[in-house]
């Protein structure tokens, strides 16, 4: 690992891998302590609403309108000017293409016009990263990784250095979420729509618990799907108490199946680093926002004697204060890329773990 800088680094970063134009500052002190200087979010929602989810095309040029405007706010937010800063970073993959390209372009030619370094951020290591922002927390930790596309548990040891325990052989959590929600007739993003029914039903009808117990902490959600569809065909035509029961007892099977995962998960970490090694659980993505999954992993983080450290929701959704802070401890180890660096579709933390058998591209 290159050796760490001692000086103040101010960051700007560029979020534009899936339905948010965003762009933030971001100050790491010589110490290691960061502090976000300004935060901007442009969301999408409304353009995807009409189709039940993202698409991309639609995505890459929203960003082409919105990305300057939240850069030149970001800024003005953060009463600095371009001067002041000390790299650009980009959220370089993974993601959709067509927007990863708007990004990483944009912040390669501010880097060359500012003629500062450049950085191209993996988008699940901001995520990853982003306990040292928020709570000062060091390495290593075990990160439950629900972002998106991906469901993971992984061991992080360092900047860039990850091993990677379980991951979804189908679908990622948030996509069970949405499939759900879909399913149920329920708006977009399907996640806040389940988790809002199911604060008025009961967890009362009886759904299966993939995975549960197998000895690798590894996830697979698409027969929990599947066995929702076919309890809530049998109960047609569905009451609003029928949908409610449905989404807090899919909500409670997820749970319960995180919970499972996690807990096993815990138990290798501790084997692999022994029992003196910082026992934290870091929950980052979207699908940390769920009250319920929260409470449950709080129960297992107790049971396990890890401290669990959930960053605050408005990092835990795509935004660009993560990627300047991976920007930022990137710099600050001097891991800089040149201006040919790609955007990236697919990027794995950690390319090496063997194959998970049955998982396709998201592995």
């Amino acid at each position: 690992m290159a050796s760490e800088t001692d000086a103040p680094l101010i960051v700007l970063g560029i979020e534009t891998s899936c339905d948010e134009t965003a762009a933030a500052l971001v100050r790491r002190d010589a110490d290691g302590r960061g502090e976000i200087l300004s935060n901007v979010v442009r969301t999408q929602i409304d353009l995807h609403a009409a189709y039940g989810g993202v698409v991309p095309e639609i995505a890459a040029r929203a960003h082409i309108d919105l990305l300057d405007a939240a850069i030149r706010q970001a800024i003005a937010d953060a009463n600095l000017d371009f001067g002041a800063v000390d790299g650009v970073a980009a959220a370089a993959g993974p993601g959709l293409i067509g927007g990863l390209i708007v990004g990483v372009t944009t912040a390669k030619s501010m880097a060359l016009g500012l003629t500062k370094p450049f950085m191209a951020v993996n988008h699940l290591e901001a995520h990853a990263l982003s306990a040292g922002l928020t709570d000062g927390l060091g390495f290593p930790f075990l990160l439950l990784l629900v972002s998106g596309g991906h469901t993971q548990l992984l061991i992080v040891k360092d900047v860039g250095a990850f091993e990677r325990l379980g991951t979804t052989l189908d679908d990622a959590l948030g996509e069970a979420f949405d499939k759900a929600a879909k399913m149920l007739g329920l708006g977009y993003p399907g996640g806040p729509e389940v988790e809002a029914h199911a604060k008025h039903g009961s967890a009362n009808i009886k759904l299966p618990r993939p995975m549960k117990g197998r000895p690798e902490p590894h996830f697979s959600l698409a027969g929990l799907k599947t066995a929702l569809r076919h309890a809530a065909k049998a109960r047609e035509p569905l009451s609003d108490q029928d949908v409610a029961d449905l989404c807090a007892s899919f909500q409670e099977a997820v749970a319960d199946v995180v919970s499972d995962r996690t807990a096993r998960a815990m138990e290798i970490y501790t084997e692999r680093l022994g029992p003196g090694a910082q026992r934290a659980l870091v929950v980052a993505g979207g699908v940390a926002a769920n009250q319920r999954l929260k409470a449950a992993l709080e129960q297992v983080a107790r049971e396990n004697g890890f401290r669990l450290v959930v960053p605050p929701p408005e990092l835990c959704t795509d935004n660009a204060a993560i990627i300047a802070w991976a920007g930022a401890e990137r710099l600050a180890r001097r891991l800089t890329d040149d201006l040919s660096a790609p955007a990236r579709a697919r990027w794995p933390l950690d390319p090496d773990a063997p194959p998970a058998l049955g998982a396709g591209v998201k592995a």
